[in-house]
């Protein structure tokens, strides 16, 4: 049995709720949640309650109490959370977004539709190397928390492109759905992004982290995103827009839809979609198509079970999938659909890495990958999806 973990929360949302539940589900690593830290005192109060764990009155008791930080606080504190972790001398995890840009040094009346993006990408070129030499300097790992990667689809494929030498051709991929339930999503300087970021995000980062395997696999070094062209849309704010009551539409400054257009340094692409103005659930997916096999990773929806019901009130206490309303007719309820997404896998890969000192699967670079592309993504929607240049790590 490898060493024990005490892993500390910060943040006490939905993200962390997630963590919390996977944490319990990890094997061969004795884990202690030592406790949860959330300026709100209300909220991690509740949060401990529920996850029997301490809550922290403060950042420093809940740094020193840890082995192992795991931020789920917003993203706009990412950065300076995980620096401070690292200093600090403990093992970290980063929620998605890994960083990015929130104009803190702009004016109060800023606007996320017009700001000025070829700034934001250098600011989140700045982000990313401050966590980079943070993660260098403490000699520390710092894990990701992608849960795409760790998803079964997604590990299954890349099993299929390590045994069958798979070169990927083409990629194509969707994370939508009718819109987020937190409170800062829609405006730009807490959430730093509409769909583009905080759900293109996903399926971005799975194109990317198999394009590292097939390079890895195939060359012997990773293959890397240089180039990308990109358009966002906001939908329901359309004077044309027809509201029927469905769908979130309450966004300040970020994008509904948007759509991005990858090429890889060997000429290979992905296009990938991200939405929020889609009902009936959740769309979570990724099809690949290579020179010697196609691959489509559903992780929701899936149909491995079904079940029919006359009347919504038959499923009134039963959780069935994310984002069904109401619960009636044919459904496909998740049997696991935390297993399904990738989260106790997630974990499980991070407390293994944490305690026996290797690299988790999606660790800083896969970050810092995705945190560079989707900068660009929004330089590109920006100028009318001018083809940009990714920002390369050297």
């Amino acid at each position: 049995m490898s060493k024990g973990l005490r892993v500390g929360i910060a943040g006490a949302g939905f993200a962390a709720n997630l963590h919390a539940v996977s944490w319990r589900r990890v094997a061969g690593v004795p884990v202690e949640l030592a406790g949860v830290f959330s300026p709100s005192p209300e909220r991690r109060a509740a949060f401990a309650q529920k996850h029997r764990m301490k809550a922290f009155a403060s950042w420093a008791e809940l740094a020193a109490a840890s082995d192992v930080i795991d931020v789920c606080a917003p993203g706009a504190v990412h950065e300076a959370l995980a620096v401070a972790a690292l200093e600090a001398g403990r093992h970290v995890i980063v929620e998605k977004p890994y960083t990015g840009y929130y104009g803190r040094e702009e004016p109060e009346d800023i606007n996320g539709h017009n700001y000025d993006r070829e700034r934001a990408l250098q600011r989140v070129q700045e982000s990313c190397a401050r966590l980079r030499q943070a993660v260098t300097r403490s000699g520390r790992l710092l894990g990701y928390a992608e849960n795409w990667v760790y998803a079964p689809a997604v590990q299954k494929e890349r099993e299929i492109l390590e045994k069958s030498r798979g070169q990927i051709l083409r990629m194509l991929g969707d994370e939508s759905h009718s819109g987020s339930h937190a409170p800062s999503y829609g405006v730009w300087r807490q959430s730093g992004g509409g769909a583009l970021a905080t759900k293109g995000c996903h399926p971005l980062s799975a194109a990317i982290y198999f394009k590292l395997i097939e390079g890895q696999n195939r060359l012997g070094r990773p293959i890397r995103p240089v180039r990308i062209s990109a358009h966002v849309h906001r939908l329901t704010q359309l004077p044309s827009y027809v509201d029927e009551g469905w769908l979130r539409t309450d966004y300040v400054d970020t994008e509904d839809y948007g759509q991005m257009h990858v090429t890889f340094e060997d000429g290979t692409v992905a296009d990938i979609l991200a939405s929020d103005v889609v009902l009936g659930g959740v769309a979570n997916w990724i099809e690949v198509f290579g020179g010697n096999h196609r691959t489509r990773c559903n992780l929701n929806p899936i149909d491995a079970l079904e079940s029919f019901v006359p009347g919504a009130e038959t499923l009134r206490d039963v959780y069935v999938v994310e984002k069904i309303a109401p619960k009636q007719g044919w459904m496909r309820p998740a049997p696991d659909e935390d297993w399904q997404h990738g989260y106790p896998q997630e974990m499980q890969d991070f407390a293994l890495a944490f305690s026996t000192g290797r690299e988790p699967l999606a660790s800083w670079p896969l970050g810092e990958a995705v945190s560079l592309t989707l900068a660009a993504a929004y330089l590109s929607a920006s100028e009318g999806g001018r083809d940009v240049a990714i920002p390369q790590v050297a």
